[in-house]
């Protein structure tokens, strides 16, 4: 009986041996916020339409950059994980951000639409529109009531708050669709059209480019809005360390620095 006991000892055992040794290892524990989530990857996804200088450009060999596009990188240093652009459009920017991305950026304003599918990052820019045009017009565009007069053409592009505030205010003029906002300020250079009613950081921008063209008042633009950081709706513990990274970078020379090329 006693070495009939042991054998089924050993049996036994021996079971329990090879059923442990069958057992799955178990999965990695699911990250409990954006932030744990981003880090296990390895990868900051960043969502950007790439038309939109002085935030976000992506040129015709694919590469990207802006004042945007450079804080996402250094967001994604801070995190010690690799910044991967993956680009939109204005017209499918919360589809795609909400399907794709940790964060958008690239001259995001804030609208009250907008936020009841995502967070926002604190605002990093005070903004409005306000009209840029040939400079030979620019005194015959300063208000809204000069620019909604029939015969008068204004270019948007579409899908964004730009095109949002065109058709909101102007009822006798001529909206002209332009989908490509890399190209569209060309469009009033060659007489295409009288204007384009954008946000005074770009107004500025293109000018700066164009010396033909002319920002209007980007002082004391139409509208008041912001500009931040699109963030995934409901995860705190991701706002809260964007928030904490964007005050930094903007009181300690980084975003500075990395706007300077770029808005001097």
């Amino acid at each position: 009986m006693r070495w009939k006991r042991f054998g089924v000892g050993l049996v036994v055992a021996g079971v329990v041996a090879v059923s442990a040794s069958c057992t799955p290892a178990p999965e990695p524990a699911a990250a409990a916020n954006r932030l744990d989530e981003v880090v296990q990857r390895g990868e900051l996804r960043v969502c950007s339409t790439g038309d939109y200088r002085p935030f976000t450009y992506r040129d015709q060999a694919g590469q990207w950059s802006g004042i945007d596009i450079d804080m996402a990188h250094d967001l994604a240093g801070e995190l010690g994980v690799r910044a991967t652009i993956v680009p939109t459009t204005w017209k499918t920017l919360v589809e795609d951000f909400t399907a794709k991305c940790d964060i958008a950026v690239g001259g995001v304003s804030i609208t009250l639409e907008r936020a009841r599918e995502a967070f926002f990052s604190r605002a990093y820019v005070v903004d409005g529109k306000t009209p840029i045009t040939r400079c030979e017009n620019a005194a015959r565009f300063q208000t809204l009531e000069q620019i909604d007069q029939p015969g008068v053409r204004a270019v948007v592009n579409p899908g964004g708050t730009n095109e949002k505030f065109a058709r909101a205010n102007l009822k006798r003029a001529t909206i002209v669709d332009h989908p490509d906002n890399n190209t569209i300020f060309q469009q009033i250079i060659d007489g295409e059209a009288d204007l384009m009613m954008t946000d005074a950081a770009e107004t500025r921008w293109q000018a700066k480019q164009h010396p033909e063209l002319c920002s209007v008042h980007p002082d004391q633009p139409f509208t008041f809005s912001e500009k931040a950081y699109l963030l995934p709706k409901g995860d705190v513990v991701f706002q809260q360390y964007v928030d904490q990274w964007l005050n930094l970078a903007m009181h300690d020379g980084t975003y500075a620095r990395i706007s300077e090329p770029w808005i001097g």
